[in-house]
């Protein structure tokens, strides 16, 4: 099995809010879940976007991995 760290969506149509979850890859973006670490909120000005760095980098040392757009959100929202 192998973990990676994605966006999961929820709300309604044309109002995107996403949770970010532990998944693992195999699973379809919005199945069963191992643990929501955080959310981001797009639609906000400025967006939304929080992540438990404690448990992200539990995950991390685990062998998980970022998806190509959560790694994008991170390294933006980190500076």
């Amino acid at each position: 099995m192998t973990v990676k760290i994605r966006l999961a969506r929820i709300g309604k149509k044309k109002d995107p809010k996403y949770r970010i979850v532990v998944m693992d890859s195999k699973r379809s973006r919005d199945s069963i879940y191992l643990e929501k670490i955080g959310f981001y909120n797009p639609m906000k000005e400025p967006a939304e976007f929080e992540i438990n760095e404690k448990r992200a980098n539990y995950w991390l040392s685990r062998g998980a991995q970022y998806s190509k757009g959560l790694a994008a959100l991170v390294q933006h929202h980190q500076k």
